[in-house]
C-alpha cells in the first residue's frame, strides 16, 4: 500500500493518496486489534498470549504465521499447562 500512496502524491492526486492513506491506517489498526479478541473467543488463552503469537507468526512465518503463531502458542500453552499439574 505505501508504494500506491507514494505514486499517487507522487503524481499529484494527493485527495486519493490521503483517503489511501486513512484507509490503510484504518484498516490496519482495527485488523491488528479485532483479530486478537476473536481469536481469543475461540481459544481459552491471555490475550497477551494471542497477540505475541500473532505479531511472532508474521515476523516468522510471513503472512502465513498470522495463522501459524497462535496455533502453535495455543499447543504449546496447553502443554506446558498440562505439564504443570
Amino acid at each position: 500500500m505505501i508504494p500506491a500512496i507514494i505514486w499517487l502524491y507522487w503524481t499529484g492526486d494527493t485527495t486519493w493518496g490521503t483517503v489511501l492513506l486513512v484507509w490503510s491506517a484504518v484498516v490496519g489498526t482495527l485488523d491488528n486489534v479485532i483479530r486478537p479478541v476473536l481469536i481469543r473467543m475461540g481459544a481459552d488463552l491471555p490475550l497477551l498470549l494471542i497477540l505475541s503469537g500473532v505479531i511472532g507468526g508474521l515476523i516468522a512465518f510471513g503472512m502465513i504465521g498470522l495463522f501459524i503463531g497462535p496455533v502453535l502458542l495455543a499447543v504449546t500453552w496447553r502443554l506446558f499447562l498440562r505439564m504443570g499439574t
